[in-house]
């Protein structure tokens, strides 16, 4: 799987909250700083494990497992689809 956000959702700033936030058409979701560098990833291009590997190399652990499960939730809730 290459994960590109869906087109009609989009990470931004939440200037009053001082967050990342994940906007969509029925809502937003406020996003921590690990979750908006997945995202940020997901750029329909790197596969899950690229993306993996290149959080895993900037935190210097393995963080696999964690990149695995958020960008399943995203799926789920149909805010990331495969390129």
């Amino acid at each position: 799987m290459k994960p590109r956000l869906w087109k009609l959702a989009r990470v931004d700033y939440d200037p009053v909250r001082q967050r990342p936030v994940l906007l969509y058409p029925e809502g937003a979701m406020l996003l921590n700083d690990t979750g908006a560098e997945i995202l940020a990833l997901c750029d329909g291009q790197r596969t899950i494990d690229d993306i993996a590997a290149a959080l895993s190399a900037k935190y210097g652990t393995d963080v696999a497992a964690d990149v695995t499960e958020y960008i399943s939730a995203m799926v789920e809730r149909e805010l990331v689809v495969d390129a």
